[in-house]
């Protein structure tokens, strides 16, 4: 069944069922519920990039699955058999620290989540900053020529998202069309301790002194994505990848405003006002402000720092708007839209649409 084709009657009833259900628990975010389905989680799929030097690329698999008769929906046991009742879900893509919070939900709302192991957080920028939007290339590539044991027929690779938060919020960056300035980088760099209002001098060693140094970086990226006509570096992306969401996302030094507006699919972006880590005006408002796509979106978590993420009240709502963003965008839950508009946010104090320019 093709996800496009999915029955009016069947989406009107998920519909009702979550809104009534957000109506009695007394949740203003009716899709941060979990839906429909149970889940499954599948640990450890190896992928080879032959591209790399046959880099190892690990990846965790979250499904929509059947729950056996007389087990409680998710009990521990999560090799449960998948359910191909929606077959083929969207896929959505992060790393498996974002999914340990986010594969869980989106599995049961009808998303497969592969999540890639081992990318995490660094001292300072370095070549990670190629490798994770590769190894989420690779994954892709992976899951769309190789059907993953045991779920095969589940997942629909032609139709793919990327959310990310902090460091992760920069690899789905990555992946939205944007491209390296070099030029900016640099000039930014030179100039970053005499900027007013100032830099913390942490913020700036962390982006500016890179690992390996900027020749090492380039080197580390290679040619095909360092050669161009115009000074940037080639996107690194695919076509199949079609809405992405950057949460508390840092990357804008790096992509400068040229490099943003070659962004040209839908991006939602999430961002916290008291971000003292990925400064909020310097990345998620720049960021947004400079996307080249006319299909964006930006929500601002007002009150809420960089550590958001870990508190659940904030957290849920970023579960809301991922299933909304996702849904209308990957699943044609044309409904879904006012779930993660204007209208929606602006109903709500500690929510702003775009950038917030209150205290």
């Amino acid at each position: 069944m093709n996800h496009k084709r999915v029955s009016i009657v069947m989406a009107v009833l998920v519909l009702f069922s979550l809104t009534l259900s957000g109506c009695q628990s007394g949740n203003l975010f009716p899709l941060s519920e979990p839906g429909t389905y149970d889940y499954g989680i599948h640990l450890s799929h190896d992928v080879v990039d032959a591209t790399r030097d046959d880099r190892k690329v690990s990846v965790q698999v979250w499904y929509p699955a059947v729950t056996p008769d007389g087990a409680t929906p998710s009990d521990g046991n999560y090799n449960y058999e998948p359910d191909l009742g929606g077959a083929p879900y969207p896929l959505i893509l992060c790393s498996a620290k974002l999914g340990s919070y986010f594969g869980s939900h989106l599995a049961s709302h009808g998303f497969v989540v592969a999540g890639i192991n081992e990318q995490d957080s660094h001292d300072r920028w370095g070549p990670w900053l190629i490798d994770y939007p590769l190894d989420i290339l690779a994954a892709l590539n992976y899951v769309a020529s190789t059907p993953l044991e045991g779920l095969e027929g589940m997942i629909d690779a032609e139709h793919a998202g990327v959310m990310g938060y902090s460091f992760d919020g920069y690899t789905s960056l990555a992946l939205s069309g944007a491209r390296v300035d070099p030029g900016f980088y640099l000039s930014q760099c030179a100039k970053a301790t005499t900027m007013s209002p100032a830099l913390p001098s942490w913020w700036i060693s962390y982006v500016s002194d890179m690992m390996g140094g900027w020749d090492g970086f380039v080197a580390h990226a290679g040619s095909t994505i360092t050669t161009s006509d115009d000074g940037l570096w080639q996107p690194m992306t695919d076509k199949r990848i079609r809405a992405v969401m950057p949460m508390a996302p840092e990357g804008a030094w790096l992509f400068g405003e040229r490099g943003l507006a070659a962004v040209d699919r839908p991006t939602l972006i999430i961002g916290a006002t008291l971000d003292d880590i990925n400064i909020y005006d310097v990345e998620a408002a720049y960021i947004y402000e400079h996307l080249g796509t006319r299909d964006k979106s930006m929500i601002s978590f007002v009150g809420e720092d960089h550590m958001m993420i870990f508190n659940s009240p904030p957290r849920d709502r970023m579960k809301h708007f991922a299933v909304a963003f996702f849904g209308y965008h990957l699943q044609g839950r044309n409904n879904y839209a006012s779930y993660f508009s204007k209208r929606f946010v602006t109903g709500r104090t500690d929510l702003a649409w775009g950038v917030y320019s209150g205290k």
